[in-house]
Parts: structure tokens; C-alpha cells; sequence
């Protein structure tokens, strides 16, 4: 069986790439064609070491998921231990390629929602990129994580069929 590293990715690491580490994590444990191994880390050093955002991680279990995080700081380390690097926004986006030890590595850097079935067709490096950012819910309503939320599992199962497809049995 193929075995996948896969690293989220977003600014503080405690709302959006520990949100969508949960939804992979948790949906990756009912497929048996690839084991999926998830992290997540933030750009910034801001929260290393913090719990995830008390309403990011009650969206996520209300939805039904189960995630234990703390909050790191990507690396460039990151492209030598992952197979796939998801990121949330185009800050994150340029922020891990300024990272990358090689610019062969950049080609395991993607935007998580390219994986979305209904946005696939947008080039992340077309003038449309923004179409693939999953915005920031920090410190606004409730309702904000569960969109950012929605966002995440669609873009996860288009994920995980890709996977699926390009690795599978």
C-alpha cells in the first residue's frame, strides 16, 4: 500500500490547516487503497505550540470530526517529508514556495480547494487564483468556520479521489 504525507497549510496554523488536517485525517482513516499521514502548519511562528481556535475546533467536532493539534511553523524541512503540501491562500501559497530548497520541490505545493471538483478548472496561476483561497475565520462568527469548513471538505473528497485515482490499486 502507498503510504502519502500530506501537510496543510495556513497563516497560525490554529483555524484553517488544523480544520482541514481533522476532515483529512478523519476521512482518510475509510479508504484502503493509500494510507494518508496528515500534519498542518502555519507560515507564521505566531502560535507554536497553541491549541487550535476554540470555535475552529467546535466547528470541526460538531461536523463529527476527532483531531488532536498544536500549533508548528512550516519549514523547508516540510518539502523533504511530504508528498503533497496543501495551503489555504496565495500569501501561504507564495509563502511556502519562497521556502522550497529547490524549485523542483515547488511542484508538491498546491492550493487545497484546486482539488475541489467545482473550482478544478482554475489555474492557480491565472489572474481567477483567488477563487482557490479559503478565507481566514479568525476571530469572526461562527458561521464563518463552517463555511470555511464546507469549503475544506469538498476540496478534501476531490483530494482523496485524486489520491485515490493516481495511487490507488
Amino acid at each position: 500500500m502507498v503510504s502519502l504525507n500530506v501537510a496543510m497549510v495556513c497563516l497560525g496554523n490554529i483555524c484553517r490547516s488544523p480544520m482541514a488536517a481533522a476532515v483529512l485525517s478523519n476521512k482518510a482513516q475509510s479508504i484502503s487503497e493509500v494510507r494518508i499521514l496528515v500534519s498542518s502548519s502555519g507560515t507564521s511562528g505566531w502560535h507554536i505550540g497553541e491549541g487550535p481556535h476554540p470555535t475552529s475546533k467546535l466547528v470541526w467536532e460538531k461536523a463529527g470530526y476527532s483531531h488532536n493539534h498544536k500549533a508548528a511553523q512550516f519549514t523547508a524541512n516540510d518539502f523533504f517529508v511530504n508528498d503533497y503540501i496543501l495551503v489555504m491562500d496565495s500569501s501561504n501559497y507564495q509563502n511556502v514556495i519562497s521556502l522550497a530548497p529547490t524549485q523542483e520541490l515547488t511542484s508538491k505545493v498546491f492550493y487545497l480547494r484546486s482539488f475541489d471538483p467545482a473550482l478544478s478548472h482554475i489555474d492557480p496561476l491565472s489572474s481567477d487564483y483567488w477563487a482557490l483561497e479559503i478565507p481566514d475565520p479568525y476571530n469572526q462568527p461562527e458561521d464563518s468556520y463552517h463555511r470555511v469548513l464546507t469549503m475544506i471538505e469538498s476540496s478534501v473528497d476531490g483530494f482523496i479521489a485524486q489520491i485515490i485515482q493516481d495511487h490507488g490499486a
